[in-house]
């Protein structure tokens, strides 16, 4: 348990210390770790976690859209992009479709590497543990 505690500390740490490209970048990576999860859910049968799963998905998903700076044009691009996964995410909740998962899962690596090079062109320092992408 003390172990524990002190990785929480580690974590909120981590996410105080970030910059707010390096949060972005988090989220991209707990939305791909999520959805990953609720695949594995489904496909274990676990009904009730693959919900929960696909629910953090759809909050990160939320926040993206919540934290759009609507002042650069590419931004209602983002917000049809967010709205076309939250939608799809509603969808796999419903059904508990792992193949509508996967697709969302792809779209998330995608925005996420992209970040990523996007990060490494304007030479935005990364944290150490915001390189820990969970695939």
């Amino acid at each position: 348990m003390i172990t524990n505690t002190g990785y929480n500390k580690y974590q909120n740490n981590s996410i105080l210390t970030a910059s707010p490209q390096e949060l972005t970048l988090m989220l991209y990576n707990g939305a791909i770790k999520f959805c990953n999860q609720a695949i594995v859910s489904l496909d274990n049968n676990e009904i009730e976690k693959a919900h929960n799963y696909i629910n953090r998905v759809e909050d990160i998903i939320e926040e993206f859209v919540i934290t759009l700076d609507e002042k650069y044009p590419v931004a209602e691009s983002f917000k049809k992009m967010y709205d076309y996964i939250n939608d799809r995410l509603v969808e796999a909740n419903i059904t508990k479709d792992k193949e509508v998962l996967e697709e969302v899962l792809g779209f998330l690596r995608e925005l996420r590497d992209t970040w990523k090079e996007a990060m490494k062109l304007a030479k935005i320092p990364k944290n150490k543990d915001t390189n820990n992408a969970t695939e």
